[in-house]
């Protein structure tokens, strides 16, 4: 149901409605730099959005089209690949700001647009080691003493592109989990996310806040950790050395990742009737 609007909002207007109080307390949806700067800065962007006739689904579809072409840059040889997904990894976060502020801005919140949103995250995370293990495969095809690793390194990397769509999907397994069995949808909170710090899985949980490795798993830290092997791998003179390496140290913690993340929710209490 469309709600009337002012044409030209002011961005004191925007903030009340787009970013309430309850969406800037968000544990689970929000990425860290969303409180850091994006949400600083994305407000600008929504208020040239809502001036458009674009939709909110249409700015999602911006999102995907910005995390798809982040992963394509990775097949650019060299830095100057990894640093245009940086670049786009920014993008895309930006964008996924903004179609959530225009739609409330709009009254135009749907389990489409929830949906599309989804695809285009998981799709982003899938490609991202996808397009990495087939520029580490062209680098080391090319090197006859590395043309060995080349096949089992792409190999991994898919792999890997499995591990992270289903560490994120297993958040959403939990709440398809719960209103499959009839239960209500939990609030995005710390303590609804709990585990009792009385069990085992409670108190290495709480070890890992120390060590939150997981939180590496996403585009943006993902691009920027390969913007660091490729220059590591520019100033040894061996072009996907250090991207190789990358994924094969990545694709057993990522394991060990949903290995944590199963215990976890199995521990919690949001698996409980």
């Amino acid at each position: 149901m469309s709600v009337e609007r002012p044409k030209n909002p002011t961005l004191d207007q925007l903030r009340t409605v787009c970013q309430p109080p309850e969406v800037r307390a968000r544990k689970n949806a929000e990425h860290w730099t969303a409180e850091l700067y994006l949400r600083h800065v994305s407000i600008y962007l929504t208020a040239v959005l809502v001036r458009t006739r674009i939709t909110a689904n249409g700015v999602t579809g911006l999102m995907i089209l910005a995390g798809w072409c982040m992963s394509l840059t990775l097949l650019i040889p060299g830095v100057w690949g990894p640093v245009l997904a940086v670049v786009l990894s920014q993008v895309q976060l930006y964008f996924d700001c903004s179609d959530g502020e225009v739609a409330r801005w709009r009254a135009s919140q749907s389990p489409r647009g929830v949906f599309i949103d989804m695809v285009g995250h998981h799709t982003t995370e899938a490609l991202i080691p996808i397009a990495l293990g087939y520029r580490v495969f062209n680098e080391l095809s090319s090197d006859p003493a590395s043309e060995g690793q080349a096949w089992p390194t792409l190999f991994m990397a898919a792999c890997l592109s499995v591990l992270l769509v289903l560490n994120r999907s297993q958040s959403l397994m939990v709440h398809a989990a719960r209103g499959m069995a009839g239960l209500g949808k939990l609030p995005d909170t710390a303590a609804a996310r709990a585990v009792p710090t009385t069990t085992m899985i409670g108190r290495l949980r709480s070890l890992a806040r120390f060590l939150p490795f997981h939180k590496l798993l996403h585009a943006v830290e993902l691009s920027l950790i390969i913007l660091l092997c490729s220059v590591i791998s520019a100033a040894l003179g061996s072009p996907g050395s250090a991207e190789k390496w990358m994924i094969w140290i990545l694709l057993p913690a990522c394991l060990l990742v949903n290995v944590g993340h199963f215990l976890s929710n199995m521990a919690s209490s949001r698996l409980k009737a």
